[in-house]
């Protein structure tokens, strides 16, 4: 595995995201040494990237680092709607490529010969993080994209932009445990994939095949995944998470029973009771009288 290795400190430091649709036909932009690297996380669909002789297929789940000082482009277009969050981020201090993992890090000094000076030196340290791998916790990771693109387009400044920076070395960490885990945990992966889906169109009419299309896995495949992960099957992590985001409305709104049951995802509000009460043991109605109040 290729292996982007910074010397820190000082931090990798974020610098600007976005959240990128791409329609079928189009294709990843043609750059030359842009001068900072462009770090691509795939939600759905396909990005097909090359970097110099290198070429990449960034499937859902996925992540690639593109370097700052490389020939990047689109190798092919994409074959459907590809939702991407991209990133860019620089260090202004040293890094290289290496295809060996340290190990975790120890002092890199010398110890002085008097103990005490020691404590006024700050020690560096390396971080590596996978240039392309299947990220370990993408729910997680997409989730942090999200926060950190949000902080960006509102125009932030002082306070958020430090917070932007904390966010951002949290998905670094992320990025970096998938160096253990791409490889040999994928099936944690495609269920994390899968939650996040659900959760993010739970108000749609969902289907198990338009999900497995969208993430690229077979239905059965996700459906094993989800019930090692969560210990249910997608169908029923949808229908607790609209159970879950009802309570919310019930608790904050005064909508009717009916109007939630539609802002959750259920085509009838009978159903949505009957499956409130088998959940919660209290039918809607009866959940907001016992605890808007208390």
């Amino acid at each position: 595995m290729e292996l982007l290795q910074f010397t820190v400190p000082p931090l990798p430091h974020y610098i600007s995201s976005g959240l990128g649709l791409d329609p079928p036909g189009s294709k990843h932009v043609n750059r030359r040494g842009i001068g900072v690297f462009d770090l691509l996380m795939v939600q759905e669909g396909c990005l097909y990237v090359g970097e110099e002789d290198r070429r990449y297929e960034v499937s859902a789940g996925y992540s690639l680092i593109l370097r700052p000082d490389c020939h990047h482009f689109g190798i092919e277009p994409c074959r459907e709607t590809t939702r991407y969050y991209w990133l860019h981020f620089h260090t202004a201090g040293l890094w290289n490529t290496t295809d060996k993992k340290v190990t975790p890090p120890g002092r890199s000094r010398e110890k002085a010969v008097d103990p005490d000076a020691y404590k006024f030196f700050a020690e560096s340290f390396s971080v590596q993080l996978p240039q392309f791998a299947l990220m370990a916790q993408p729910a997680k990771i997409f989730d942090l994209a999200e926060r950190l693109t949000a902080l960006y387009e509102s125009g932030a400044l002082g306070g958020a932009m430090w917070k932007q920076q904390l966010l951002f070395q949290e998905l670094l960490m992320l990025l970096s445990a998938s160096i253990d885990t791409s490889g040999s945990q994928p099936a944690a992966a495609c269920a994390e994939l899968a939650a996040a889906y659900l959760r993010r169109n739970f108000r749609d009419d969902i289907t198990i095949r338009a999900m497995a299309d969208s993430l690229n896995f077979h239905p059965v495949y996700i459906a094993r995944c989800m019930q090692k992960e969560f210990g249910c099957s997608p169908v029923e992590y949808l229908l607790r998470y609209r159970i879950e985001q009802a309570k919310l409305l019930l608790l904050r709104t005064d909508y009717s029973i009916s109007r939630i049951a539609g802002e959750v995802g259920f085509n009838q509000a009978a159903y949505f009771a009957s499956c409130f009460t088998k959940y919660e043991g209290l039918s809607p109605r009866s959940y907001r009288q016992r605890f808007s109040h208390g």
